[in-house]
């Protein structure tokens, strides 16, 4: 058994012993009982400036390699959104890529037909952001100008992610939040845009844990107005809305939202505190998934929704459940610095050379929070090598002076 010596919160250390490496199996056909998105990370060149305003310069055989493993354990990838750092160190020059690679990486996927995507299309293999952030917001002007603008500039990025094949979200926009005089200049946007698109696309409702730039989006601050707002544009487009993707860590709001929602429309979770029971539903309705935590869990969270195929819904849940605490560690506050429990690991289970992250979003965790990540992974059966694991995870304390 392979042990190593963790830093506590109290500034002492304790010895602990990794576990034995638990075997998910990948599904042998495509998930049926709810559609799930993993939010993919993206790998940086370990050698680039990987600094706070740097252009991002990306590993792309590490980042594409990284969303092919997502799709052999039967998931989606929702790819380019605040999941892949945009805002947070993703330009919009390497956003333009990573749409076009995944959509073209994807495509072969489809082509080769392999068993746990087989009759899959390039849309429900990936699906991708659209936004505003090419926008300069400290040059956006006010008014009528500034949602023309925001307008432009979602028509440019949804005309990029349509001709690369994935499926459309419409990513919660800092540049509208900043020039929506109230909530008929959000349902203005939103309408025109769900006129304008061939075809059915998924709304993304960000909260101010994950984005504090987002206050008072759909045009309140208060969550019931709000939610009217958003309710009334999906039931007057939704022939054009595949899903929602609300990401406000609130289960009771979700689960009310989920209940008003016209037939047809998904609620994708984006809830990774309370995913294990929003999954799990409530006998009448359950929500699918687009959730950051699914790039950590992903063989644990393929096993659970194997199981719900298979009509064995208290296994799956009890799976779910056993990735909570790991969860919840990973989206603690500050929660907007979640991805780099992400990225630490995919690099502890070799998914990227080096502990690196574009915007040197690598330093938004403590060396502590860390080791509890590692930790919480191991008791969840999520090191797939637990002695690689456990060797860089020591090297990692080493190299930032615990025990030394």
């Amino acid at each position: 058994m392979t042990s190593l010596i963790l830093p506590d919160a109290d500034g002492g250390t304790r010895r602990y012993t990794v576990r034995p490496a638990t075997s998910w199996a990948r599904p042998s056909a495509p998930l049926t009982s709810r559609r799930a998105y993993a939010a993919a990370h993206v790998i940086p060149e370990a050698s680039a400036d990987n600094t706070p305003g740097a252009p991002a310069q990306l590993n792309w055989d590490a980042t594409l390699a990284y969303r092919h493993e997502l799709w052999s354990y039967g998931l989606g990838v929702a790819d380019a959104m605040d999941t892949a750092q945009r805002g947070m160190g993703l330009d919009w020059a390497a956003t333009q890529q990573l749409i076009k690679r995944s959509g073209a990486e994807a495509a072969s996927v489809v082509a080769a037909g392999n068993a746990a995507t087989a009759g899959k299309s390039v849309r429900d293999l990936v699906a991708c952001g659209a936004g505003t952030d090419q926008l300069d917001l400290d040059a956006l002007p006010g008014g009528a100008a500034g949602i023309h603008a925001v307008l432009d500039a979602y028509r440019e990025q949804i005309a990029i992610v349509s001709e690369a094949g994935p499926k459309v979200i419409l990513m919660a926009s800092r540049a509208l939040a900043r020039v929506a005089r109230g909530p008929e200049d959000y349902l203005h946007v939103y309408s025109t845009l769900l006129r304008e698109v061939e075809q059915p696309v998924i709304l993304h409702w960000l909260g101010t844990m994950f984005d504090p730039a987002l206050a008072g989006y759909w045009g309140s601050d208060d969550v019931t107005q709000a939610t009217d707002t958003f309710l009334g544009l999906i039931r007057e487009h939704a022939d054009k809305v595949d899903g929602v993707k609300v990401s406000l860590l609130d289960a009771a709001h979700e689960v009310a939202l989920r209940a008003q929602l016209p037939a047809g429309v998904r609620l994708y979770t984006g809830d990774d505190f309370n995913y294990p029971e929003l999954i799990d539903g409530d006998g009448t309705h359950h929500s699918d998934a687009l959730l950051g935590i699914f790039a950590a869990i992903y063989p644990a969270a393929s096993v659970a929704l194997q199981k719900y195929d298979a009509g064995h819904a208290a296994e799956a849940r009890a799976i779910l459940d056993s990735t909570r605490e790991l969860g919840k560690h990973i989206f603690s506050a500050p929660t907007f610095y979640y991805k780099t429990g992400i990225a630490f690991l995919s690099w502890l289970n070799g998914k990227q050379p080096g502990f690196q992250m574009v915007g040197g979003l690598h330093s938004g965790r403590s060396v502590v929070h860390l080791a509890r990540t590692f930790e919480l992974a191991d008791q969840a059966g999520l090191l797939r090598d637990p002695a690689l694991a456990a060797f860089r995870m020591s090297d990692f304390l080493r190299i930032n002076g615990v025990g030394a």
